[in-house]
């Protein structure tokens, strides 16, 4: 779709404006920070400044093999958080200029705290473990670690809704009334058993519009935002919790688990035959792959992987969100509710919905909500 196309019928021109100038002013330090953040990788993972870094921080603790580790580990995390501060900062006062944010300078840093101390607790000890596994097994640990990769990605995918969410927002269940039953109707005719439907606190961050589901089995729930309820019409909140609903339907959460885990099997041997490539240990200043002070060219081979592998990841995700909303017009069959929808949720995130083509290939997780909306009215008329 160009970017004009349909724009006249659902959007405004104030709107379009709006959209796209929180994009232009976002996109430069989102792409910087990422930019920053894999620099970063590469000058300590393929220099020996990431062997100093570790020895350092080792030997602030002693020096001995699990002080470098968890050392070194520690001094990564936090120089990458502290990397991209300044631009996640710069990217929230853009957001902020548009009214997007409710939230506080002090709570975001509260925020950026909890989250740097979350990483921690899970990369520290999962670094320690590794290097064990290569000492103990130099010639086939990335085989126990494919197995323990792929195990770790299915427990952190259960934990994750128990764990993790609630240390960043409140969730309560959806009061009784006429939208809980509506919504609990929904599932019934879908087929589908809905452990809870819950509202999150978003609003103490945000003003923005958003629903989600998470977890598998006994931990799936769907999640939307107490913005969304004091903003949509109550139909609206239907053809959310519908496209919600295409995802529990199509096992999106235990498919993306799956997939991820075994993504995250198939790096592993990847990241062993880069790590014991005498060329790369050499330049980061490593004697062997158990040597601790090749943790920086670890991350830095991870990262850049990863970082390859995003569009594709994107790509994926599009798919699986354009099917979610497959299911929500055939559910409701409400054609013009759900474009209404997606046009609130458009205006009311400031959002582009004809974003440059290329940009959306290559970052975008979700259609554009021009996309959204044509495909609804492509849907309505096919």
């Amino acid at each position: 779709m160009s970017e004009n196309a349909g724009a006249g019928a659902d959007f405004s021109a104030a709107e379009l404006a709006r959209g796209r100038a929180l994009r232009r002013a976002r996109l430069p330090w989102v792409l910087g920070g990422q930019a920053a953040a894999l620099l970063l990788a590469a000058a300590l993972g393929f220099t020996g400044a990431g062997a100093g870094l570790v020895s350092a921080a080792g030997d602030l603790f002693g020096g001995s093999w699990a002080a470098r580790v968890l050392g070194g580990s520690a001094a990564l995390v936090l120089l990458g958080r502290l990397v991209a501060l300044p631009f996640s900062a710069r990217v929230r006062t853009a957001s902020a200029r548009f009214g997007l944010v409710t939230q506080g300078w002090a709570g975001w840093a509260v925020d950026a705290l909890r989250g740097t101390a979350v990483t921690l607790a899970l990369f520290l000890p999962l670094a320690l473990g590794l290097y064990a596994l290569i000492g103990r097994s130099p010639g086939h640990w990335w085989a126990f670690g494919a197995v323990a990769a792929a195990l770790l990605t299915v427990a952190l995918s259960f934990l994750h809704p128990l764990v993790f969410e609630p240390l960043f927002n409140r969730f309560e269940p959806l009061p009784e009334g006429e939208l809980r039953t509506a919504l609990l109707e929904l599932a019934r005719r879908d087929g589908i058993a809905v452990r809870d439907v819950l509202v999150a606190d978003a609003s103490r961050r945000t003003t923005a519009l958003n629903a989600y589901v998470s977890g598998f089995g006994p931990t799936r729930r769907i999640v939307v935002y107490d913005t969304l309820l004091t903003t949509a019409e109550p139909r609206e909140i239907e053809l959310v919790a519908a496209h919600e609903l295409g995802h529990v339907k199509h096992r999106d959460v235990l498919t993306g688990t799956v997939l991820g885990a075994l993504g995250a099997a198939a790096v592993v041997p990847v990241l062993a035959a880069l790590l014991a490539w005498r060329p790369l240990l050499d330049a980061a200043g490593a004697a062997s792959p158990q040597d601790p002070r090749s943790l920086p060219l670890l991350a830095a081979l991870a990262a850049l992987i990863g970082a390859a592998s995003l569009p594709a990841q994107c790509a994926a995700s599009r798919r699986i969100e354009a099917r979610a909303d497959r299911h929500a017009l055939e559910l409701t069959g409400d054609a013009e509710q759900f474009i209404a929808m997606q046009r609130r949720l458009v205006v009311a995130n400031v959002a582009d919905p004809y974003p440059p083509r290329a940009l959306e290939l290559l970052l975008a997780t979700h259609p554009s909500g021009g996309r959204r909306i044509a495909a609804a009215r492509a849907w309505s008329n096919g």
